[in-house]
């Protein structure tokens, strides 16, 4: 079998070590001043930060657990004894305060004496248990303002150091994929392939997969998000692979379908239409594009060669500190694309008894079009 990168593996990216993002204190900083002027445009002084990786997204702050209080010129980390020493070393334009009783109490406590007013917050992280102990907690009249999607809206634009780690975790995904196509042949266990896959990234340099690798052969691969299983690959069948690396903490998201044997017309067909669709989605991948236009795109290809319903989901979604991110490409969707966010692009169909097929790649929207982060052909799918 020949392999997708012949030759060409070192020069898409160092494999000896892990990789380092290049987010100086610079950028999080950066960061810090963007979430402070919308605060100021929504009159908005205190804002407490509990969704970890937003937490991570500003100060640079990796643990499991924090909390981020951030000022008008200010900011406040609290963390329990166990990240005293790595809040020191990785949080960024903070004071890091340790707290022995419980994180959220000891913010809370803080708050109650700082006389501040006015606090906001992150409603859909908190649970109702969790925001009544913090009001209890603060006591007094400071009054609870829910932010919204204030960080989320910032986070839809990558920065430099942002996008370098997804184009990192974009090429290591796709050597890895090609490096396990060898051992994809009749009688391997989806579960084997896929621990195979998982431990590839993480001796390529990966933190580890961004999401739970999919291998699903045969009729399996009419579920879309169906997880591996002791299921045996057999000649003849389909087989979905969707998988995706972690690089400095960013998320790549990809996915390829192969044929074991040789393809009937049907089958053939079937492929050649959502490769089409799949395609034809990223090459409306524009500034200014809505998303809604381009799950319009994928959905009007398929239905050329009436496989409309078979496409059961939506185009795609944004990628980044996390593997499902704003924006949503779906249908009706108002959301522009904007230059520096990275989306997937992910049509497929699903016939009960024969299977799926599913493309996708991560997607970087730039002013002079799409750039495909995860670079795997799409040509090379029948094995046998």
């Amino acid at each position: 079998m020949e392999l997708l990168f012949k030759g060409g593996d070192a020069s898409l990216l160092p494999l000896s070590t892990s990789m380092r993002h290049e987010d100086t204190s610079s950028s999080f900083r950066a960061r810090q001043d963007r979430l402070r002027a919308l605060m100021e445009t929504h009159r908005l002084p205190l804002l407490l930060v509990t969704h970890l990786v937003n937490v991570r997204y500003l100060t640079g702050f990796t643990g499991s657990a924090g909390i981020l209080l951030l000022g008008p010129r200010e900011g406040w980390l609290w963390v329990d004894p166990r990240y005293t020493l790595q809040a020191g070393e990785q949080a960024v334009g903070v004071e890091v305060i340790e707290e022995k009783k419980g994180i959220l109490p000891g913010a809370a406590k803080w708050l109650g004496k700082s006389g501040a007013r006015e606090v906001a917050f992150e409603a859909s992280n908190l649970t109702c248990e969790q925001f009544d102990r913090l009001r209890e907690k603060v006591g007094g009249e400071i009054q609870f303002k829910p932010a919204g999607d204030l960080i989320e809206e910032l986070r839809v634009v990558k920065d430099r150091g942002e996008i370098e780690a997804m184009r990192r975790a974009g090429k290591l995904t796709a050597v890895v994929f090609a490096e396990v196509l060898p051992h994809v042949r009749p009688g391997v266990e989806e579960n084997e392939l896929a621990a195979e896959i998982e431990f590839k990234m993480r001796t390529r340099g990966a933190e580890g997969a961004a999401f739970g690798t999919i291998v699903a052969s045969g009729a399996r691969g009419a579920f879309p998000h169906a997880r591996p299983s002791s299921k045996a690959l057999q000649q003849g069948e389909l087989v979905i692979f969707d998988l995706g690396a972690i690089v400095d903490g960013y998320a790549a998201d990809m996915t390829r379908t192969v044929y074991l044997g040789q393809p009937n017309r049907r089958v053939q067909s079937l492929y050649a239409a959502v490769v089409k669709a799949q395609e034809g989605a990223v090459r409306e991948v524009q500034d200014t594009v809505t998303a809604g236009e381009i799950d319009s795109a994928a959905r009007r290809i398929l239905a050329r060669y009436r496989l409309s319903r078979f496409f059961t989901h939506s185009t795609g979604h944004g990628v980044g500190l996390e593997v499902h991110e704003r924006p949503r490409l779906g249908k009706g969707e108002t959301t522009c694309l904007r230059s520096g966010s990275v989306v997937t692009i992910e049509p497929g169909v699903y016939m009960k008894g024969l299977g799926g097929i599913r493309i996708e790649d991560t997607v970087l929207v730039c002013p002079q079009g799409p750039e495909v982060l995860t670079p795997a052909p799409k040509d090379y799918w029948v094995i046998g």
